[in-house]
């Protein structure tokens, strides 16, 4: 019996890799029938703004418009590959709950696919892994790409 997934979630930040994932994910839905319901997620990480001393909220605002406007490309692309169940939405707070919990209960997720980490090792022991905590903590099925299109491992250059 093969897996059907009707309720993929796929975080996206901008990265090679959460594109890469994106793709795949378009892929997969397709194959999963016209029901499939393709689920985008920005995560506007509120954190990284709570040391600016000059904080307002025309920061937040910006960054929100470009997420929206990839996230429209996004959409288009999976539209246009066949996809006609698929939408995004951008949420503010710690990434890793809301791409491992919140959002996947809202949702009804049933898999999570999500780009492998652009972090060096350094990186994730001082900080941690958003896709790392994901794998451990979430509350479906996750496939983390590593792969390209064709399947060939990716030789994506880690963020130094």
């Amino acid at each position: 019996m093969t897996q059907q997934y009707q309720h993929i979630l796929v975080p996206v930040d901008g990265s090679k890799e959460a594109e890469l994932a994106f793709q795949k994910a378009v892929a997969v839905a397709l194959r999963n029938g016209a029901d499939t319901e393709l689920q985008l997620l920005h995560v506007v990480d509120t954190r990284a703004f709570q040391n600016v001393s000059s904080f307002d909220s025309s920061m937040v605002e910006q960054v929100t418009k470009t997420a929206k406007q990839t996230l429209n490309q996004y959409v288009d692309y999976a539209k246009k590959q066949g996809l006609t169940n698929v939408s995004y939405t951008i949420e503010y707070g710690a990434p890793k709950t809301l791409i491992s919990r919140e959002v996947p209960e809202k949702m009804h997720a049933d898999l999570i696919m999500i780009g492998a980490t652009g972090l060096n090792a350094v990186e994730r022991i001082l900080i941690g892994s958003v896709t790392e905590y994901v794998t451990r903590m979430a509350i479906c099925d996750v496939l983390v790409v590593r792969t390209d299109l064709d399947n060939h491992p990716t030789s994506f250059k880690k963020h130094e």
